[in-house]
């Protein structure tokens, strides 16, 4: 690649040379946009309106597709788009269901887009490893927005310490609690702000007649056979987000942690005073939530923005006055204020080495996706074209394009954010927000601060790919017997004993080997 660049460097320079002696008078502002460094990191952080003096570039991107219209390649909004990037823009949309296949497919075929919509499964990762995408690692800080990607999200999205795309953003502080506020008052209580306070609030939702109803017929919170609000509030008890540093810097699993420990007690006193469901281990997780709609249970652990879902099947439509749920990110534990993130992305967009072959094309691209987290973009992607999709009165978005069935939105407008990222941030107008949803936003923002990052996320392992469902069946089953009082602590001993016999060494010392690795290559 650099003898291709040095070749086209002096060919350009002795053009200029010869221009230069034919004709010495010329105006100089003609050659201005002949001498530009394509290359320079001041012109690939520069905005999308620098690239106008660029030949417009033609750049393939396979992304799922959520339309039941399947989206319309003379979509204003796409154009649009296309002219504010200054790409031609070919979208290769394949349905979300068969995505996987068909990205599979599309890899061993050779014949790649530009750009790809990748999630981290073993056939991503091995074709990263083999060279068939780009290593942008050094690359991001260049561009404006591109630099502005989250380190915990980034570190969640590399391979071998390495990074092969750009994310697409999710909330990483998205974990929390929903509570029922109106029991809160009922009670003389406030939302809790301490593992100590949490449970007498749970214990107070169940006996003290929070609905006034002068029967036994609550309790303090829901959970279902999902395993995710116990892994949420043993972080908030202290133990690590599923891997932790051992006092010798060793990697090991959460469940080999005094903490967790401590947070399994915690959790069987909650089941022993009838403050949970007892049926958590076999309820259905599509009923999850009912409870909370029925005044039965008081709080449920999830993400923030479940609230409003929630007070919306309480009350369709709601009105700020018909609002009784609020939401809170963590309680203190004996480590301080900490949370649970979530990964703080949903697959990334690699670029091909076969169909980008030079890094002055690399540069080009990762340009188009830098502009493509600027506000006009995201705007289009989400709203489409004012006064086709939108309008906006005295500030307030209308999403006219979704009237009818929404069709038109369909057609034109909404498979294009499936190749946006927020990198920097969502910058797009939207809807006007309730009180309970703002709160939401505040939860999410305020956790930013408190998420524990998991130091083997990026890792992979050989075991843990071959056995890694069997390995975690082994705790997860060990700790809801814990939970229901099936086993003792004697009992989890064995489980773990069990869990280092059946991969769990091999496990961890190909974990601590892997992160070993990815610490020198940074």
């Amino acid at each position: 690649m650099k003898k291709n660049s040095l070749r086209f460097f002096l060919s350009l320079l002795a053009l200029i040379l010869i221009i230069g002696l034919i004709g010495c008078s010329s105006d100089s502002s003609q050659g201005t946009s002949q001498n530009q460094d394509t290359s320079s990191n001041d012109s690939s952080s520069d905005s999308s309106n620098d690239n106008e003096s660029q030949e417009r570039m033609s750049v393939t991107i396979m992304a799922p597709s959520f339309s039941p219209e399947g989206l319309d390649s003379d979509s204003p909004a796409l154009k649009a788009i296309e002219d504010y990037t200054n790409m031609d823009i070919n979208l290769q949309l394949v349905a979300n269901a068969n995505y996987e296949d068909r990205f599979n497919v599309t890899l061993a075929s050779g014949d790649l887009p530009h750009i790809m919509v990748a999630y981290k499964t073993p056939s991503f990762i091995n074709a990263a490893r083999d060279g068939a995408f780009w290593d942008i690692t050094d690359y991001l800080d260049d561009y404006e927005n591109l630099r502005q990607a989250n380190e915990i999200v980034l570190n969640n999205t590399s391979i071998d310490g390495r990074i092969y795309g750009v994310y697409r953003s999710r909330p990483l502080g998205r974990n929390a609690a929903t509570i029922n506020t109106e029991w809160l008052d009922n009670l003389g209580l406030d939302i809790p702000t301490t593992i100590d306070e949490f449970y007498e609030v749970l214990r107070a939702f169940t006996y003290d007649d929070p609905n006034q109803s002068g029967q036994d017929d609550t309790y303090g919170m829901v959970v279902s056979e999902w395993a995710g609000p116990w892994n949420t509030m043993q972080v908030w008890m202290g133990a690590p987000n599923k891997w932790g540093h051992d006092e010798n810097g060793q990697l090991k699993p959460d469940f080999m942690f005094d903490e967790y420990r401590e947070a399994l007690r915690f959790f069987k006193k909650l089941y022993d005073e009838g403050l949970v469901n007892e049926d958590f281990a076999v309820m259905d997780s599509g009923q999850w939530f009912d409870p909370i709609v029925n005044g039965t249970a008081g709080v449920v652990v999830d993400v923030a923005d479940q609230a409003n879902r929630l007070q919306n099947r309480i009350t369709e439509n709601y009105t700020e006055d018909d609002i009784i749920l609020d939401v809170f990110g963590a309680v203190e534990g004996p480590h301080g204020l900490r949370n649970l993130p979530t990964a703080g992305y949903h697959g990334v967009l690699a670029i091909s080495r076969t169909s980008v072959t030079t890094e002055e094309e690399l540069r080009r691209v990762l340009q188009f996706l830098n502009d493509l987290n600027d506000e006009v973009p995201q705007n289009l992607a989400y709203n489409g074209v004012e006064g086709i999709h939108h309008e906006v009165n005295d500030g307030v978005l209308d999403i006219i394009a979704q009237r009818d069935g929404g069709t038109l939105f369909d057609r034109e407008v909404r498979d294009l954010n499936q190749f946006q990222m927020h990198v920097s941030g969502d910058l797009f107008l939207k809807a006007p927000q309730t009180a309970l949803q703002k709160r939401q936003d505040e939860v999410m923002e305020a956790n930013m601060d408190i998420v524990v990052a998991n130091p083997a996320e990026p890792l992979i392992s050989p075991t843990y790919t071959e056995r890694g469902q069997q390995l975690d069946n082994i705790i997860d089953d060990a700790r809801i017997k814990f939970i229901v009082g099936q086993i003792d602590e004697d009992g989890l001993d064995e489980a773990i004993a069990l869990w280092l016999r059946s991969g769990g060494e091999e496990y961890i010392a190909e974990i601590n080997e892997a992160y070993q690795i990815a610490q020198a290559a940074q």
